[in-house]
């Protein structure tokens, strides 16, 4: 029993130490489009992020004042209170939906299932369309493809909804990708996002630790960069395809505990090092620091999470004032 003890302390440890040097010396630095794509390629392959993340690769809402949560009934929650905090709770069945960065169709699901909606989810990951395929029921009314966010492959005026959760840090062009999510929405249309942003520099620069966290960020998750909530609000309205005003509220308080929580799946879920095997645990490892460094980042301001809603206009208008206003969370 000792001998067997010892033995998988060993390789625990080895793992560890494999981790961090897979950390420290094989960055996923964003290169182009491709290199994002493979990024989720590879991670959809391997089955990892699913079998701890679930169908939904984004933050979960634990509520506000925020309270413990299941992992994965936060990240549904989240889908729910975005839908409600964006006003698409009052839209009819049969609302067209474009979701922008779908990952593997979760959101989408909910979309459809749930509120009635027809969604149609775009990626730049193959094999994530491919999983979300398989995933989703052939009664719902949800279809999914390969579509570049920078250049979408719809006419204009194509969708009643548009909807994004946590895209934004893999667009180079953050300019670009306002553009884009305006032009496929028809005129009345709602554009509801989600995403991290990083604190706005241009008030408060980053001193010389927070641009080593950031560098870390960017280059370890395949992100060119990071817009703050103020700077792509302004994007947003600066497309003069906005109606009135670009609406935003902060939620880092509210999705904070995922990202400790991340890490923690790894320890009430041990089935997964049976599963993935060494080779699993050291993939699994290799994510840690960077976790902790979004936790740190998000806990200390560096970083925000950001909710945008912008309705489109009938016209192009002149650019419009962008206000900042907090919604109630509906979840408790």
């Amino acid at each position: 029993m000792f001998n067997l003890f010892i033995i998988t302390l060993g390789l625990l440890l080895f793992a560890l130490i494999l981790g961090l040097t897979l950390y420290l010396l094989f960055p996923r630095k964003y290169q182009s489009a491709e290199s994002v794509a493979k990024s989720y390629d590879d991670w959809t392959n391997d089955g990892i992020l699913e079998f701890y993340w679930g169908e939904h690769i984004h933050l979960g809402h634990y509520g506000s004042p925020p309270q413990r949560k299941d992992f994965l009934k936060a990240k549904e929650d989240f889908v729910h209170e975005m839908v409600r905090w964006g006003g698409l709770h009052r839209l009819p069945p049969g609302t067209t939906v474009l979701d922008v960065g779908c990952g593997i169709g979760g959101s989408s699901r909910i979309l459809a299932r749930d509120y009635g909606f027809a969604v149609t989810g775009i990626t730049i990951s193959p094999q994530q369309v491919k999983r979300a395929q398989e995933l989703t029921p052939p009664n719902l009314n949800v279809r999914f493809q390969v579509d570049d966010a920078l250049a979408l492959s719809f006419p204009d005026e194509s969708f009643d909804v548009v909807w994004s959760i946590e895209a934004g840090p893999h667009m180079p062009d953050k300019a670009k990708f306002a553009r884009e999510l305006l032009r496929v929405l028809k005129p009345g249309g709602i554009l509801v996002v989600a995403d991290w942003n990083q604190r706005d520099d241009r008030q408060k620069p980053l001193n010389f630790w927070e641009k080593l966290v950031m560098r870390q960020l960017l280059d370890q998750w395949a992100h060119p960069a990071f817009a703050s909530i103020e700077g792509f609000a302004e994007a947003l309205a600066a497309t003069g395809l906005v109606e009135g005003e670009v609406i935003t509220a902060d939620w880092t308080a509210e999705t904070l505990p995922s990202w400790l929580d991340s890490i923690w799946q790894g320890i009430v879920r041990p089935q997964g090092i049976i599963r993935f095997g060494v080779t699993g645990l050291i993939k699994s490892l290799r994510e840690v620091p960077t976790f902790l460094l979004m936790r740190l980042a998000f806990g200390t301001g560096l970083c925000r999470f950001g909710m945008f809603r912008a309705v489109r206009g009938p016209a192009p208008v002149e650019k419009m004032v962008v206000s900042e206003q907090i919604g109630e969370p509906l979840l408790k």
